[in-house]
């Protein structure tokens, strides 16, 4: 059974920084490779994509909203992929979601292109 699990929400000031983890588990993330990423959805609002990291750790792919202030990384070893967020701001509160793209693909900011989902942590950015 494929599993992700998100961890590390919370409520911070604008300027601050939070650290998401998500940790993959189950047999079909050990027999395929994978690409992770990061999605995020506001209250009213759908969800979008933040971030993505491939498999081996080398391409990552970030939103423009984003950009220059998170930082996606993976850790094949523990299957788990981190999202360093800093300078955040009131915009970017909302549910964070992880996801899983089974096999060897090009990073997608595409939902559909991803196979699982975690449950969602919240972030909240106050001002």
């Amino acid at each position: 059974q494929a599993q992700l699990v998100e961890s590390g929400g919370g409520l911070v000031q604008a300027g601050g920084s939070l650290r998401l983890s998500c940790a993959a588990s189950g047999r079909t993330f050990e027999a395929y490779g994978y690409n992770m990423g990061w999605f995020r959805q506001a209250p009213g609002k759908e969800r979008v994509f933040v971030a993505a990291i491939s498999h081996s750790g080398r391409s990552t792919y970030y939103s423009d909203s984003v950009k220059g202030r998170f930082t996606i990384s993976g850790d094949n070893a523990k299957n788990t992929a981190t999202l360093q967020m800093n300078s955040l701001k009131p915009e970017d509160t909302a549910v964070y979601y992880c996801a899983a793209a089974l096999g060897i693909l090009p990073l997608s900011p595409r939902r559909d292109d991803y196979d699982y989902w975690g449950q969602g942590t919240q972030v909240t950015v106050s001002t």
